[in-house]
């Protein structure tokens, strides 16, 4: 497969299936045990996927800050998680 054909089909995943990916990928790199080639395409798969993740996390920011305009405009409150 090649890098623009793993580009096409990543863009298809869901945030959390291409942070599964990464995760994955990430384990294999850690463990060490790929020859230098391979290697370097697990590292290249996870680049893309990392710049995924972060494409799919401004896309969230910016669908939030929508929501969150009002009549007055942009209001930005500090996040407070719910105590429970």
């Amino acid at each position: 497969m090649t890098g623009m054909q793993d580009s096409q089909e990543n863009r298809n995943l869901t945030y959390e299936e291409a942070a599964g990916e990464l995760e994955k990928a990430i384990a294999v790199l850690e463990k060490g045990d790929l020859p230098l080639e391979e290697s370097i395409q697990v590292f290249e798969k996870a680049i893309g996927l990392v710049r995924l993740c972060n494409m799919k996390l401004d896309e969230i920011e910016k669908k939030i800050t929508i929501l969150v305009e009002g009549k007055d405009g942009v209001r930005e409150t500090d996040f407070e998680p719910d105590a429970g």
